[in-house]
């Protein structure tokens, strides 16, 4: 299995600080109960249907307490899951099992919640081109993580933060005064600060649809809140001028009617931000 798009040194970071958080000064409980040699073997079972991420997470979160740990995957990242199933076996010094428990547990009902969500919105755009995409609505510090479980889920990264690109929202353009300033002084700032980023511009409506046609100069044409009916009229507007993307309250009731108007992309907030839990739980063999 392979990590791919995670950047190790942050997730190692990520770790140490979850773990400084939880352990403190010391587990007392697992001090005063388990012998400092001993040895356990423990399985994370799974008690919900899903798709489960998080599985080379919690690898490295317990070779990290104990680095002769042993690791036995059952059922890798990206797998449809049921209740029932083993999705690992773990066996290492006990102390340092019961340390990252719960880091293990935590992280991986959350991300594998997020790719269950995913997952779902995925499947129900089969037949069409689009592509389904995350968005920075994300948990402060736990970004890397839940746009790894959107990518473990089938869907896409849109940006990963404010600096990778540029996206012309409804407030930069009434903040600025218009369509046609606002991209004007993107190309101005790219001019003088020696960039080069992707440009998304927000449009309301069909006369600020217009706007951006006339003016050019971006790469994707986000159509915020359109219903269905226009979203179509837009998308023709458009045809293969621009990229077009979808956005606003996108829900999995919705998504499917909004894959069948030819739109490229459609953004999705509830793939991070609605997302709950698999339900999972970690249980030492006796």
């Amino acid at each position: 299995m392979t990590m791919q798009g995670i950047n190790k040194k942050q997730l190692d970071k990520f770790i140490k600080d979850a773990l400084k958080e939880d352990v403190g000064n010391g587990d007392h409980t697992s001090l005063a109960c388990i012998p400092k040699k001993k040895k356990s073997t423990a399985r994370l079972l799974v008690k919900d249907d899903g798709v489960l991420a998080g599985v080379e997470l919690a690898q490295k979160v317990f070779t990290h307490l104990d680095p002769k740990s042993k690791f036995k995957i059952f059922i890798e990242d990206g797998s449809d899951v049921k209740y029932g199933d083993i999705a690992f076996e773990v066996t290492c010094n006990a102390q340092a099992l019961l340390k990252g428990e719960r880091l293990a547990l935590n992280t991986m009902q959350r991300m594998s919640g997020i790719a269950t969500l995913s997952r779902k919105f995925k499947n129900l755009t089969k037949g069409t081109n689009v592509k389904i995409l995350d968005t920075r609505k994300t948990t402060p510090l736990l970004r890397f993580l839940e746009k790894w479980a959107v990518r473990i889920g089938g869907c896409q990264n849109y940006r990963d933060g404010l600096y990778d690109w540029i996206m012309i929202k409804d407030n930069h353009i009434d903040a600025c005064g218009s369509i046609s300033k606002a991209i004007d002084r993107v190309h101005a700032y790219f001019k003088k600060n020696k960039k080069k980023l992707g440009i998304t511009v927000e449009v309301r409506n069909l006369k600020e649809l217009s706007e951006v046609m006339k003016k050019g100069k971006v790469t994707r044409i986000m159509l915020d809140n359109f219903e269905l009916s226009k979203l179509k009229k837009a998308v023709k507007i458009v045809g293969d001028k621009f990229e077009t993307e979808a956005s606003g309250g996108v829900t999995l009731k919705t998504v499917k009617a909004i894959s069948r108007t030819g739109v490229d992309y459609i953004s999705v907030g509830a793939l991070t931000h609605s997302a709950g839990c698999l339900d999972l739980s970690l249980k030492i063999s006796k």
